[in-house]
């Protein structure tokens, strides 16, 4: 008589049946596909031993189960990524994740070269001067109402040229009688020292720093002798021919202060009405 052979869950015999072992204990099909089958994440349903079964990070899919969640495209033998435990193809992901060139208008390829300024998104090889046409790459580049110039061309379309010199003026450097001047070209028309960040006056159109000015061109107080340049002392006064400096305005005699009052001029002086009286 022949040893039994069944079925180690259900007891069956499994002579004339199809059955599986599992670490060498035989179970029906049924039985195997109960206690070993794995679930589909997608249908909930059991994946049959005789069905192609797919597993990524911790889940099981039917082979037919395994698609993209946006178009449905099979992902068995096609590049993929998960977003938010959802499966989703390399196209559909880039088309909705990834960024627009915006210069050609396809999709930047993750991982692959880009420019980013602005909001905006390039392929390298996109992003070229609205000048020369050439690719900027890792260049220094300088925008320009929408577009986008290397300095080479910005410097040679834009940039502003010294009144002085006419050398392109790049950055810094000040403005007088509304044309642009290099700092190292803005200099006082007597001595030579740069102006730029000190006082300065003009005679005519040339600028002078104020001691140059006042050694040439100002009025002396009649009081002090001292130019008055309108700097520093501030304020002065003028009468007929003669100038003085607001402090410097008192009287002769007794060094009151003369300024909004009323005075008596006496030769080469000038009298507060009290000394006038005497």
């Amino acid at each position: 008589m022949s040893e039994p052979f069944d079925c180690d869950s259900c007891k069956e015999s499994l002579y004339g049946r199809k059955y599986i072992q599992v670490d060498d204990v035989p179970h029906c099909v049924p039985c195997y596909d109960r206690l070993y089958a794995n679930t589909c994440q997608e249908c909930k349903e059991l994946i049959e031993h005789n069905s192609r079964e797919l597993f990524y990070e911790d889940r099981h899919y039917h082979e037919h189960c395994f698609r993209c969640s946006r178009c449905s495209r099979s992902l068995a033998d096609e590049p993929f990524t998960c977003q938010e435990d959802a499966l989703v193809c390399n196209d559909c992901y880039c088309n909705e994740f990834s960024s627009k060139c915006v210069a050609c208008g396809k999709t930047v390829m993750p991982g692959s070269k880009r420019l980013e300024y602005g909001g905006c998104t390039w392929h390298e090889e996109c992003f070229v001067c609205c000048g020369c046409e050439q690719p900027i790459g890792a260049q220094s580049f300088i925008p320009d109402k929408g577009e986008y110039y290397c300095v080479p061309c910005y410097e040679g379309r834009f940039a502003p040229r010294c009144a002085h010199c006419k050398q392109l003026l790049v950055q810094g450097g000040v403005t007088y009688r509304d044309e642009p001047w290099h700092k190292e070209c803005f200099l006082c028309t007597g001595c030579k020292v740069q102006l730029a960040g000190q006082p300065f006056t003009t005679q005519g159109e040339d600028p002078y720093c104020v001691k140059c000015f006042s050694n040439l061109y100002a009025q002396k107080c009649s009081a002090c002798d001292k130019p008055i340049t309108g700097f520093g002392e501030g304020k002065y006064i003028s009468f007929e021919e003669r100038q003085w400096h607001q402090p410097c305005f008192k009287c002769s005699e007794c060094s009151v202060s003369l300024v909004g009052a009323g005075f008596f001029p006496d030769g080469s002086k000038i009298l507060c009405k009290s000394c006038n009286a005497k």
